[in-house]
């Protein structure tokens, strides 16, 4: 795809669980079932959520339970029709952002590829 997308950047906790599995590993794999351009989960360093609890990752105050933000990138109309799955997974705790973004892919030339 290339052109205008809706980014959705799901925070959830590292240890936050659905039935057994990583929150984090589930939004990636339902948002691969769905057909979604693309979905990566990245682990922060820093941060702190709804409970105002700050969790680090420097030595002297390590946290099993970092942020994890999961990065959904597609059409506008597919990742609004995937935000309904998020509302069981993520709860209370979960935040969702949502932004306009435009995808560019690079052709193995280094020009942009698809129509301009």
């Amino acid at each position: 795809m290339n052109g205008p997308a809706l980014r959705a950047t799901v925070i959830v906790g590292e240890s936050d669980v659905h039935h057994g599995r990583p929150v984090y590993a589930e939004l990636v794999h339902r948002a691969h079932a769905a057909g979604l351009a693309g979905a990566s989960a990245f682990r922060g360093i820093e941060g702190y959520g709804a409970g105002s609890t700050i969790h680090t990752s420097r030595l002297l105050s390590l946290s099993e339970d970092m942020p994890v933000a999961v990065v959904v990138v597609d059409e506008e109309e597919k990742v609004r029709a995937f935000l309904p799955q998020l509302e069981d997974l993520i709860g209370e705790e979960g935040v969702v952002v949502l932004d306009a973004c435009e995808v560019v892919r690079f052709g193995a030339d280094g020009r942009t590829t698809g129509a301009s």
